[in-house]
């Protein structure tokens, strides 16, 4: 029953990791996001003030210029982590199928797939 346990406690560990990691990833989106739109209007305000829209314009602001240019890698980065975000959330949900195979095999079942699960180079003890 203890290798049952020590099984079941491992894999808890392995979804409380991927759930962390899934959520860590979604909040860094949100804050991306939340600063990209943040930037967007420090950009249009700016257009406002100068009255120069047209970013190739010679008298286009430079703090625009710039702050485009850092929305524009935000936004890069989302779509990066958004695809980040779906490899962890399969890992997530695979994590979760092997926590609920575990938690219905009886005993004996973990004892023979772990035997088979060893590596050639390792001896029964």
């Amino acid at each position: 029953m203890k290798a049952r346990e020590t099984a079941l406690r491992l894999k808890r560990f392995e979804l409380d990791e991927k759930a962390r990691k899934v959520g860590d990833l979604e909040h860094m989106i949100r804050e991306f996001e939340t600063i990209a739109s943040d930037l967007d209007r420090q950009i249009q305000a700016e257009e406002d003030r100068t009255g120069v829209k047209d970013a190739r314009h010679f008298a286009y602001s430079t703090f625009a210029k710039s702050a485009a240019l850092r929305r524009d890698n935000l936004r890069a980065s989302i779509a990066e982590l958004r695809l980040k975000l779906e490899a962890a959330q399969q890992d997530f949900d695979e994590a979760k199928q092997q926590l609920e195979r575990v938690g219905t095999e009886q005993p004996r079942e973990i004892t023979r797939r772990r035997r088979h699960e060893r590596p050639a180079g390792l001896a029964l003890r």
